[in-house]
């Protein structure tokens, strides 16, 4: 079985801290990548932690994945040794159910496999993540990588990429709509350069006006201070669609006033408490609150695809591995632009 070396929180208190494990020989249809760039998403703070109490220890987090192939079964089609690859959230489902046949394999009816912290349908053993030097995975779930991009900014388009181009596609933003985006971090400036790219009117919301002339960099039309209420009063009934992918608890009921008729919010953070609203918010316009997660396999490669032809991918800070904790801490403090990437050629 292939050794694997790799970082790992081995309880929800303790940093994390060197960890070597074996990943499984690749099946017919599975490929081997030697890891070279990881993303470190809010999430895997999350988890690493146990602040969604579900995580299962040793967890080796990371599922914002690029590598390079070097073993492939003989089944494989899509993949050549020497090849880049990426992988995200989830690598495996039931393959069976109406979600799965639909390629939306994230909505499986049985569950997906995820990255890392989960039974692993082939084996029973529990997958372990990104933060390490290798990966094996079937090759539906696995994606090819545009040659024209950075590969280190390409990492986080896997999560954060996925997870903000889903929602703007499902509810059709494009020209002549006006799309908010709450939160300005990792999720929320991919947000912005996808609602830019695909022709909206984009109004970026903060809490902190510092951040407006970043905003406007990445494609924002308009920056609104959240916190002043004669700014958000003057977009009362104006939005089409708004965007929400702040991780932290906040008042829904600052923003459902802005939405027209019939408009959504949707929400892609991942707050550790719950959110709260008045459903008096939603009845006078009939507006709705949605929810959204990444993407199935042909939607994530068609965003990649997409950010291959329109040179989109996400600001990183590329970081060494021995900084994860620091990176950790940072992320806490939102003190990233905008997102850590880490190289896994720093493992040694």
């Amino acid at each position: 079985m292939p050794s694997s070396h790799g970082y790992a929180a081995l309880d929800a208190q303790s940093p994390l801290a060197p960890f070597s494990f074996t990943r499984r020989e690749p099946g017919p249809t599975e490929i081997a990548i030697e890891i070279l760039y990881c993303g470190v998403c809010h999430s895997d703070l999350h988890m690493a932690r146990n602040e969604w109490g579900q995580s299962v220890y040793p967890m080796v987090p990371g599922h914002e994945i690029v590598g390079r192939v070097i073993a492939a079964g003989n089944a494989v089609t899509k993949f050549k040794v020497g090849g880049i690859s990426a992988i995200g959230v989830i690598v495996d489902s039931c393959r069976q159910c109406a979600p799965c046949h639909a390629g939306e394999e994230h909505f499986c009816d049985q569950g997906p496999t995820l990255t890392y912290g989960a039974p692993d349908r082939v084996d029973g053993s529990i997958t372990m993540g990104g933060y390490a030097s290798n990966y094996v995975v079937d090759e539906r779930f696995a994606h090819t990588v545009p040659e024209n991009l950075n590969l280190a900014a390409v990492a986080p388009l896997l999560c954060a990429g996925i997870t903000t181009y889903s929602p703007l596609r499902h509810w059709k933003v494009g020209p002549g709509k006006k799309v908010g985006i709450v939160g300005l971090g990792g999720l929320g400036h991919m947000a912005l350069k996808f609602a830019h790219s695909f022709g909206a009117h984009v109004v970026q919301f903060t809490t902190n006006l510092r951040k407006k002339e970043d905003a406007m960099k990445l494609g924002a039309d308009e920056v609104v201070l959240s916190s002043d209420p004669d700014a958000m009063k003057a977009h009362t009934k104006s939005f089409d669609f708004i965007l929400d992918t702040v991780s932290a608890p906040h008042p829904l009921d600052d923003y459902l006033p802005l939405l027209k008729q019939d408009a959504t919010m949707c929400l892609v953070g991942l707050p550790d408490k719950p959110s709260t609203f008045s459903v008096f918010s939603l009845i006078g316009r009939r507006s709705s609150i949605a929810g959204s997660m990444i993407g199935g396999m042909p939607e994530t490669q068609e965003m990649l695809d997409y950010c291959g032809k329109h040179n989109i991918v996400s600001e990183v800070e590329v970081i060494p591995m021995f900084q994860i904790n620091e990176a950790f801490e940072r992320l806490l403090k939102q003190d990233v632009k905008y997102r850590f990437v880490i190289d896994m050629s720093t493992l040694g």
